[in-house]
């Protein structure tokens, strides 16, 4: 499944049984050339304190506590399988429970709206060593370059650079530097944002544990969050990925709201090593 062009193997574990090492299949599964090919590998899990819960790990096998893109693509899939056949469902992440709004035509859903809660901007609990509440246009040195970065967590952590025009060099060049930088004691998530107008902005990532990923749920969130705090945009804008469209709000409540598509590819099966 893909949300506007990051993809994720998915696992219905309400009805699979996994190997102990998930870090080890999120790798093999990953592999673009040996394996079936994604962003990572999400698993949808029974749990008690939700509809569903989703666990997600990158393509290097770390889990990461969210990802705005593959909640909409759960929510999707617990529905159209009839795991939880409700246009509005709660799912358990590693940032805690988030409520879900899906529009659904034909029986299936074709778009999400998630109430992604609201944004962490203490630095301390993005975490990051650069300073302030939030830290805004702090200088951070990568490269030979002096970047002024925003950092936000939306339960995972985020260091957005505005640029005048985005190009490979930002992306692939800086934004592996970003990851590791030593500010970032949980490595970082590094977006690249070009302001378009108010209401409309550009946006390409570097996915802590990924690299360049067509879309990023929580980084369109968190960017969305530093437009609004350096006084770039509105509090409603279209954020433009490569892979897609995301509508993005961060609400006078402060509550960050995601609306975007969520898509089912193919399904098969993976032979287990026994």
């Amino acid at each position: 499944m893909h949300g506007a062009g990051n993809d994720y193997v998915y696992v219905n574990c309400f009805e699979e049984s996994l190997p102990e090492d998930l870090p080890s299949l999120a790798r093999q599964v990953s592999d673009r050339h040996t394996g079936i090919g994604g962003d990572g590998l999400i698993l949808i899990c029974p749990t008690d304190e939700a509809d569903v819960q989703m666990r997600m790990f990158n393509a290097d096998g770390s889990e990461s506590e969210m990802c705005g893109n593959g909640i909409r693509c759960v929510a999707k899939y617990a529905y159209d399988h009839g795991i939880a056949p409700r246009e509005e469902m709660k799912i358990l992440t590693g940032n805690g429970i988030l409520t879900v709004q899906l529009t659904v035509e034909n029986q299936k859903a074709t778009q999400v709206r998630v109430n992604m809660g609201k944004p962490i901007l203490e630095a301390s609990k993005i975490p990051t060593k650069l300073e302030g509440a939030p830290p805004l246009r702090q200088p951070l040195d990568v490269v030979g370059k002096t970047l002024e970065v925003t950092c936000v967590s939306m339960g995972n952590p985020h260091c957005v650079t505005f640029v005048d025009e985005i190009t490979d060099e930002w992306v692939h060049g800086v934004g592996p530097q970003v990851e590791v930088h030593p500010a970032f004691p949980n490595r970082v998530n590094a977006e690249f944002i070009q302001i378009v107008s108010p209401r409309e902005m550009i946006m390409r990532v570097w996915e802590r544990g990924s690299g360049e990923t067509q879309a990023c749920g929580t980084g369109a969130c968190a960017s969305a969050v530093a437009a609004v705090l350096n006084g770039l945009t509105e509090r409603t804008v279209l954020c433009h990925l490569p892979g897609g469209d995301l509508a993005l709000e961060w609400a006078e409540s402060g509550e960050v709201y995601m609306t975007g598509p969520a898509t089912e590819v193919f399904s098969g099966e993976w032979p287990l090593e026994n």
